[in-house]
């Protein structure tokens, strides 16, 4: 909680975080108190320095508010949007109030953000509500399932955690794989029973895929990983044992039930368990290097992708992207005549910048990124680059 915020809150008011806690927790069965939202050392060192002076007017937003009250239900990236230019700039808005906001992830509805701008340069302070609130000391509890803030709008990148995954080898090659169906059927949908063979645990819930398809970087062809098509989800059922008197030669496979589908699962889907999560924040920001690099696929089918659907990119944990990084998307320039010259020579148009990325997902050598705002259609090999 910020160095000066009141120890008692109005009945009612619920704090605000990067993410919706217990959704995270329902999502990976995991309790609310055991995530942790660390701040990394990068944040809180730009903090310190921005905090020290704040920053020049020029960087606000031309319509920056003198105050503004938070809202339930607000996202971190309008909030900066608000106040800078930059809505990704969140490390040095958070900087110009190091004192009063010391954790960037306590944030809460009803608190007034106003604008220092003494001396040339613009502080954020935390002020108090407007109106008289009467708090009274007693013991309640503060349920974070409403209205925490979140880096961008949350459900627009909550179903791709469990579904895009990108292995670094073709590891379901020897996966668990579904081996028949239930009354040999063609199609499995939610309910039905698939025979499975490979080794499982009984305790795990599996995520079915189907066979993965390798991943190439546009511009060197490396093969930057598998992406395998997410079919849906399946519970341990029974495990294969031999019926008594049955040839014990004869293979008995494991039962899973279907627990959920995005599409039909059938003979021949692998299962793989989910994969460890990174429970840290996806605070929006500049990546602290520069970085370009090129859209290797669009998530789905599509050809092309617009605002709010996901792409693939050509650059991982390996050139130091991270959740939460910001990236310029840019549309190649044409290729056109010169026609006011008589020997008609060919030019290539400079490359326009046309929207906003937001990485959300890291692998090794390939990240998943949500398109904020674009102008024109999204296409493979179109490149990115910082902001």
């Amino acid at each position: 909680m910020c160095g000066t915020c009141p120890a008692v809150r109005p009945r009612g008011v619920q704090a605000l975080t990067w993410i919706t806690t217990a959704a995270m927790a329902a999502i990976f069965s995991m309790p609310a108190q055991a995530v942790n939202f660390p701040v990394i050392p990068e944040w809180r060192e730009t903090a310190r320095k921005v905090a020290q002076d704040g920053v020049p007017l020029s960087e606000l937003a031309p319509n920056a508010p003198d105050s503004y009250t938070v809202k339930r239900g607000d996202t971190l990236w309008a909030i900066s949007g608000i106040f800078l230019r930059r809505p990704w700039r969140w490390p040095e808005l958070w900087g110009m109030n190091l004192e009063q906001i010391r954790n960037p992830h306590l944030i809460f509805p009803g608190q007034v953000l106003y604008l220092d701008k003494s001396g040339g340069r613009a502080r954020l302070r935390l002020g108090r509500p407007v109106g008289d609130v009467k708090l009274s000391p007693q013991v309640r509890s503060t349920p974070l399932e409403d209205g925490a803030i979140a880096s961008i709008d949350f459900r627009l990148i909550e179903p791709f955690l469990n579904e895009a995954v990108v292995f670094e080898t073709d590891a379901l090659e020897a996966a668990p794989r579904i081996v028949a169906t239930q009354e040999g059927r063609v199609l499995l949908t939610r309910g039905d029973l698939a025979y499975v063979r490979g080794p499982v645990d009984r305790n795990t819930s599996y995520r079915i895929f189907r066979e993965p398809q390798p991943m190439r970087d546009p511009a060197t062809g490396e093969v930057l990983g598998f992406e395998a098509q997410y079919v849906g989800a399946a519970d341990f059922v029974r495990s294969g044992e031999a019926r008594p008197g049955a040839d014990p030669a004869t293979l008995v496979p494991t039962t899973f039930r279907l627990a959920s589908v995005r599409q039909e699962a059938n003979v021949g889907d692998r299962l793989a368990p989910p994969l460890p999560r990174d429970f840290s924040n996806y605070a929006p920001r500049a990546p602290e290097n520069p970085v370009s690099g090129q859209i290797v696929s669009i998530y789905g089918d599509a050809l092309t992708a617009g605002q709010n659907q996901i792409v693939a990119l050509n650059r991982g944990a390996r050139e130091g992207l991270q959740r939460g990084h910001v990236l310029a998307l840019w549309r190649a320039g044409e290729t056109t005549v010169d026609r006011t010259d008589p020997r008609r020579p060919v030019m290539k148009l400079p490359d326009e910048r046309h929207g906003l990325l937001f990485v959300f997902q890291v692998f090794k050598r390939v990240s998943y990124a949500l398109i904020l705002q674009v102008q024109e259609p999204v296409r493979p090999g179109d490149r990115f680059s910082e902001p």
